[in-house]
């Protein structure tokens, strides 16, 4: 039941104004004056207040002030026998809703309240929704509780309500646009455009006009003016993906964006002022590509303010149940399926890959797994078929072909060993020792060589 407060000093008006609320099963609250309404909303949130202007000691504007100070969501509404075009505006300015000149018809107050109120629940369904887009898009799919992972979930915290340009390290499949847009909608940017360009996918002339788009007739096919991406993402967020893979003209107008905030239309003569934050990402060694002059140091220095270094998922094995949890569930929904487990047996074999594709390459797998199902168990069985770097693909290799490295196959063996001990005594190193027939010291010392923390 929405709640509603009346302050005025004629009492008449009051027990009038409260007959009709009350009617159209409103909670309705009174006050004769504006210290008594102050009382009240100390006391409880209303969801609308309707409230004199004119009155002894506050006035209405003095309620409204209290009220929004109070409650920014409630909604308010004045009303005076004494029509006063700047009484209306100061009242505007300080966030009424609406303005009643005495006298007013009954219809044209309940009306009044109804639409107050449709609006202040599409206000909150707006902040709802928007709020869910935000969690969705930030730190809804960065799924993990390792070390590393949180130490990269602390940083974007840092930096997200910066203006910092931000380059993000991480190999293919590791979720690297996830970071970026949970930078984003952790900002201040968050409700103005969050626009992702993949730098690989086009040829350089296409790239530069979407980039900065381009002028009517500036080259064959381009047959109305056109808004780039860094207009379009203006007092956003834009997100150049394998920034590494810039062909170097293009390197050099990037470069002219961030140090003078402007970009200029291909075919252009008019340079337009912008304010993006820039966030790239690179599965690349930049600094290997600047000195064999396939990138700019200089635009690299500008770019790298803030670096986000993503660990593989092999380096994260802690993640993956968490991970296969989150796949299992979205792809349950999708599919129609009812998978409920997944052995520990079947999530030792999944700690002890390699994933060379990343958290990608483990979606794929687990969509492929509850497609083919039929069941509500998902056992190691399941997965030894999907998996393209399975252990036993690995022991098949150990044949004795030519150039085989024997040392590496078998530390990729003993790195997994160690791994699945591991997991399967929750962490516990001193367990994990008595599991595998290793006192602790020998134990600590694989675990250190093959970088397992």
């Amino acid at each position: 039941m929405y709640k509603v407060l009346i302050v005025d000093d004629e009492k008449s008006m009051r027990e009038f104004l409260a007959i009709v609320l009350k009617k159209e099963g409103y909670s309705v609250t009174v006050a004769a004056h504006g210290a008594e309404a102050l009382a009240a909303i100390e006391k409880e949130i209303f969801d609308v207040v309707i409230s004199d202007v004119k009155m002894p000691g506050l006035s209405g504007i003095d309620v409204l002030k209290a009220v929004k100070a109070a409650s920014p969501s409630t909604v308010v509404l004045m009303m005076t026998a004494f029509a006063s075009t700047d009484t209306a505006v100061e009242a505007m300015r300080e966030g009424a809703y609406d303005y009643l000149t005495k006298p007013f018809k009954i219809e044209e107050v309940k009306l009044l309240v109804k639409n107050a109120l449709e609006k202040k629940q599409l206000l909150a369904e707006n902040a709802r929704l928007k709020q869910e887009v935000r969690d969705r898009s930030a730190f809804g799919q960065i799924i993990g509780r390792s070390e590393k992972l949180t130490k990269v979930l602390d940083l974007i915290r840092k930096v997200a309500d910066t203006t910092s340009n931000v380059l993000i390290f991480g190999e293919s499949g590791t979720g690297k646009e996830l970071v970026a847009r949970a930078i984003h909608y952790n900002s201040k940017r968050c409700d103005r455009p969050f626009v992702t360009v993949n730098c690989s996918a086009l040829p350089e002339p296409l790239l530069e006009s979407e980039l900065f788009g381009h002028m009517k007739g500036s080259f064959t096919g381009a047959t109305n003016n056109k808004e780039g991406l860094f207009e379009i993402a203006n007092e956003g967020t834009i997100f150049l993906d394998e920034i590494g893979e810039t062909p170097l003209g293009i390197q050099v107008k990037l470069l002219r964006v961030l140090q003078e905030r402007e970009c200029r239309r291909v075919g252009g003569t008019r340079d337009i002022k912008i304010d993006v934050r820039i966030v790239a990402a690179t599965n690349r060694d930049l600094e290997k590509a600047i000195a064999e002059g396939r990138f700019r140091e200089d635009l690299y220095y500008r770019l790298d303010v803030i670096p986000i270094r993503l660990p593989p998922l092999r380096e994260r094995p802690e993640d993956i149940p968490l991970l296969v949890e989150a796949f299992l569930n979205k792809f349950n929904r999708e599919m129609g399926k009812s998978i409920t487990r997944v052995l520990p047996s079947a999530l030792d074999l999944l700690c002890a890959q390699e994933w060379r594709g990343n958290v990608r390459e483990l979606e794929n797998v687990m969509e492929r797994v509850v497609a083919l199902m039929s069941g509500d168990t998902v056992g190691p069985e399941q997965f030894r078929d999907c998996l393209p770097h399975s252990s036993n693909e690995t022991l098949s290799m150990a044949l004795p072909v030519e150039g085989l490295d024997l040392e590496g196959l078998i530390g990729r063996i003993e790195r997994d060993l160690l791994l699945k001990a591991l997991q399967r005594t929750n962490g516990v190193k001193k367990d994990a020792a008595v599991l595998l027939g290793l006192n602790f010291r020998s134990f600590r010392y694989r675990a250190h060589k093959y970088g397992i923390k």
